[in-house]
């Protein structure tokens, strides 16, 4: 059997899976963070690994109480959230709480970053305050004396590959979201780390998602009854999400609708398209890359709507929606509550309602809300094409696939079919249980071992609702977030006077 941990924003889930592939137990254990600052946002790794034991703990009960051996699992995946920044000092102490990938602290660093020459030619991808790198210009700048003890920085799942092993090892694809790799040839940048104050021995080494890094420590292994397993390098979470779908070769691609929206495409080698803040990163497989647009907010605009609206969560929500006639004269909604990645890479971008009349129902502002999401997922995959991607039907993963409603829309919204596969609310853990397999087997062929999990439904898109979708857009959509995009929500005062802070 093989383990895969997806160390999340919300929380850690781990999956067991048997050699035919098929899911035997489930646990998942939630995470709070905290945000002391606006556009801060931060996590205790400690919490990490107390969750991630629990998660175990729970996993291990499970397979127990159905008569399977802990001793038959063979080697643990992992994944988790990108670009976390973790220190540790020399004695391997985490310095200060992890700056998260929804941090938005670090614009200034990232115009010093954008300012070298070869900064663009090396990472593919703009510097945007979530990636890594200009964390750790802020912490050099205004946490110096934590910036001159870090002996080492890992990425949040790696953190965890530190306490379940005690080796020091990152992979391609979640290290291309540090703005320190060299992405076409998937190794360390020394210019791009002399550039932060750091050099390579600080960082982990790399090594593919599909290899054995080291073995679970022997006290961790009686904990849990297990012999000697073997740790896999695993990946970022969106590809291994993509490894758990079966999104492994060119042209195929995922859209995950978890707190963020990403839509995930495989590429035919490395391409970029920064000026659209593309992401251009490694896959978590061997000689492939992806490129991937990223909404900061897609299901937490749901989880705001919710509760704005008065309503017990989101289910109850979509169910109200879904019976209330849509009305043209709906509202629109920008679905920028924490600014945006792709295409605006704007830290300062907001959320907001326009178009509202004495006659707009609770049920328009969840409409609009859908749309809105919706819409921002478009400009995305728009941008994802023009870089060059080559898309067929898009694989659907994450807690939003629980409703079939919205899912529809998106179909509609986007113009192409949507597929639900069976194990789509646990796919980066379920990717992330393949490569520890394909560690421990050696298959190079991801065809045969990443293969699509079985198709529960395709959405159809009905091309009337997207022509109507469309012109919603373009363009009032589009022209909100222009006119307003200018206007900085840090620029006034708290008293709501209008006047500069």
């Amino acid at each position: 059997m093989f383990v895969g941990i997806d160390l999340g924003t919300s929380g850690v889930k781990a999956v067991l899976l048997d050699r035919a592939g098929a899911r035997r137990a489930s646990a998942t254990v939630p995470l709070t963070l905290t945000q002391p600052h606006p556009r801060w946002s931060e996590q205790d790794p400690e919490q990490w690994w107390q969750a991630t034991r629990a998660a175990m703990d729970q996993l291990i009960l499970q397979a127990v109480q159905q008569g399977l051996a802990p001793a038959a699992i063979e080697a643990i995946g992992l994944t988790g959230q990108m670009h976390g920044a973790t220190l540790l000092d020399a004695q391997g102490q985490v310095l200060r709480p992890a700056i998260l990938w929804n941090d938005g602290r670090s614009e200034a660093e990232c115009a010093e970053l954008e300012s070298l020459a070869e900064f663009r030619a090396i990472t593919g991808n703009l510097a945007m305050p979530g990636f890594t790198a200009p964390k750790l210009l802020w912490l050099r700048k205004h946490e110096p004396e934590i910036f001159a003890r870090i002996d080492k920085v890992l990425l949040p799942k790696d953190y965890l590959r530190y306490r379940l092993s005690g080796d020091f090892v990152s992979d391609p694809s979640d290290a291309a979201g540090t703005l320190w790799l060299d992405v076409g040839r998937r190794c360390w940048s020394p210019l791009m780390l002399a550039a932060c104050g750091l050099d390579q021995a600080q960082m982990p080494s790399l090594a593919e998602g599909s290899r054995v890094t080291g073995y679970l420590r022997g006290d961790l292994a009686r904990r849990w009854s297990m012999g000697e397993v073997a740790i896999a390098a695993g990946g970022g979470d969106n590809a291994a999400g993509a490894v758990g779908m079966g999104v492994v070769r060119p042209g195929e691609a995922m859209l995950s609708l978890g707190t963020s929206g990403v839509f995930f495409a495989v590429s035919d080698g490395f391409h970029a398209r920064p000026q659209q803040a593309v992401h251009s990163f490694c896959h978590a497989l061997p000689d492939t890359w992806h490129l991937m647009s990223v909404m900061l907010n897609a299901a937490s605009c749901l989880d705001m709507a919710a509760r704005w609206g008065g309503h017990d969560g989101v289910g109850s929500m979509l169910a109200a929606a879904e019976v209330a006639p849509m009305q043209a004269q709906r509202p629109w909604f920008l679905p920028y509550l924490n600014g945006e990645r792709t295409p605006h890479n704007d830290v300062h971008a907001a959320g907001l309602f326009y178009g509202l009349t004495p006659g707009t129902r609770r049920e328009d502002m969840v409409h609009a809300v859908l749309e809105g999401v919706g819409l921002g997922l478009l400009d995305g995959i728009e941008a994802v094409r023009a870089a060059g991607a080559d898309i067929g039907p898009v694989s659907v993963i994450g807690g939003g696939t629980r409703s079939t409603y919205w899912l529809q829309m998106l179909a509609d919204i986007l113009g192409r079919p949507l597929q639900l596969h069976s194990g789509g609310d646990v796919g980066p853990a379920l990717g992330a249980a393949r490569l520890a397999r394909m560690a421990v087997d050696g298959d190079e062929d991801p065809s045969a071992a990443c293969p699509q999990p079985p198709l529960r439904q395709v959405l159809e898109p009905r091309m009337e609702r997207h022509h109507e979708y469309r012109a919603r857009r373009q363009p009032v959509f589009r022209e909100l977030y222009a006119r307003l995009s200018g206007l900085r929500r840090d620029d006034f005062a708290a008293d709501g006077s209008g006047h500069a802070a």
